[in-house]
């Protein structure tokens, strides 16, 4: 075979090496449509061995990234396999996509596929639905449903793609799912009986909880169906550490924490101490505050504007406001009454409901010392907290030294400054020196010898 032809053979296999759409024609915009899938949802069937399949209008785009069987692939990251403790294989077969556990179907199994929404066709359009397909292996039908949701509690925020694991006791078998855009999450049908749920925040996409990953756990008894609440935190065995100590005012100082704090526990000011180096002399505290609490009890609060200027420039502003509200009033009211006249509506309110959440304090990492006479200043103090517990409820005595600045002492301004207005007195050059008179001849004495 010559150059030429040879050229031609590569150039025809990187061609196929990626589907196209056709060129012409009108642009698709509809993302790819599931027409079926095998099996058929809720079906027992004692002997299968083949692959699950989702059947779909047209053909979908491979991905970018292969499907090795790692959790990297585009379309691995499109499939949850429950109870499958391993990546499951997917293959792509033009318009359909094929499913099946690398460990071989297990027999009285229920079985659960479910394909989230994201496949995209050729032209990048995305389905905006998924698919869930629950079998048996001999196993009976399954009929429970767990509901709930899923919350980051450092941001005290749904997160979206949230893994949801829910493992069935006694026999330790895990289904699994995904939250939408709200943090909700529904797991159904699964096997009746008592869970262990997992809400994780799934920083990796794997679906699975991993060893740093954010999680929090509720136990549900059998014929329970509502999970509730999974606030997800990062678990820590670790007791907390004082990372900083330092200087806040003359009568407080500012902890930082290694970790986020229990937001329950209860902080009295016997459980500090804070002693004056080099001779530890003891200085009573007052109180152990978070932030939100420092600030309502001891931040200095801003000084009410009073004067005049002010109180009629807000007058004013009032008076404003007031003529702006009467003038839309009359302006909606003859727009009711004028036939064909536009009608302003009120503001669309947010109901979506994805602002922080209240059902439990917010989290946090530092804490404010309030002691009982002024820090000596150019002084360290050792700082020690007991029975600290963070998140996990590991309790810990961490401890820390904190060193006040020096005050620099102000300049004295009582010294009379050096008067630089008077300006030195020069010598007088107006006055020239007198010269002597040599107009007049000088009269000449003679002496007779």
């Amino acid at each position: 075979m010559n150059r030429s032809g040879a050229l031609l053979v590569v150039l025809s296999f990187a061609a196929c090496a990626r589907a196209l759409p056709p060129p012409g024609g009108p642009t698709d915009r509809a993302p790819p449509r599931l027409l079926s899938t095998y099996p058929d949802s809720l079906e027992v069937l004692t002997t299968f061995k083949g692959q699950v399949e989702f059947r779909f209008d047209e053909v979908v785009s491979e991905g970018g990234a292969a499907n090795f069987g790692l959790g990297t692939g585009d379309l691995e990251k499109l499939i949850i396999l429950s109870p499958s403790t391993r990546v499951p294989k997917i293959a792509w077969k033009r318009s359909r996509i094929t499913v099946s556990p690398r460990e071989g179907w297990r027999p009285n199994t229920v079985y659960r596929v479910e394909l989230l929404p994201g496949v995209a066709d050729l032209s990048n359009n995305r389905s905006k639905n998924g698919r869930v397909i629950t079998f048996t292996t001999g196993a009976p039908l399954p009929t429970a449903t767990l509901r709930g949701r899923v919350v980051d509690w450092q941001t005290q925020r749904p997160p979206p793609r949230a893994a949801v694991e829910a493992v069935h006791l006694p026999d330790s078998v895990s289904y699994r799912t995904q939250t939408d855009s709200a943090g909700y999450f529904e797991l159904k049908p699964i096997p009746a009986g008592e869970y262990l749920v997992y809400g994780v925040l799934d920083q990796n996409n794997d679906f699975r909880r991993g060893a740093r990953e954010p999680f929090d756990s509720a136990r549900i008894a059998a014929g329970r169906d509502s999970v509730g609440e999974l606030w997800a935190f990062r678990h820590d065995t670790t007791a907390v550490r004082i990372t900083t100590a330092v200087f806040n005012d003359s009568l407080s100082v500012l902890l930082s924490f290694s970790q986020s704090l229990d937001p329950y526990q209860r902080l009295p000011a016997d459980s500090v101490e804070v002693r004056r180096l080099p001779d530890s002399t003891h200085v009573r505290v007052v109180a152990l505050l978070t932030r939100e609490a420092y600030d309502t009890a001891y931040a200095p609060k801003p000084k009410p504007d009073t004067t005049a200027g002010a109180d009629s420039a807000k007058a004013r502003a009032r008076a404003d406001s007031v003529r702006a509200d009467s003038i839309a009033r009359a302006r909606e009211a003859a727009a009711i009454r004028i036939p064909g006249a536009e009608r302003r509506r009120a503001p669309v309110q947010d109901t979506t409901g994805t602002g922080p959440l209240k059902t439990k304090p917010p989290l946090f990492d530092k804490l404010y010392i309030r002691v009982a006479e002024p820090l000596k200043p150019g002084t360290n103090y050792a700082v020690q907290v007991h029975g600290l517990r963070n998140l996990s409820r590991i309790a810990g005595n961490p401890r820390g030294v904190v060193r006040v600045p020096e005050v620099k002492p102000p300049a004295d301004t009582t010294k009379a400054k050096p008067d630089t207005t008077k300006a030195k007195a020069k010598p007088d050059t107006s006055k020239a020196k007198a010269k002597p008179d040599t107009a007049k001849t000088p009269r000449v004495m003679s002496h007779e010898s």
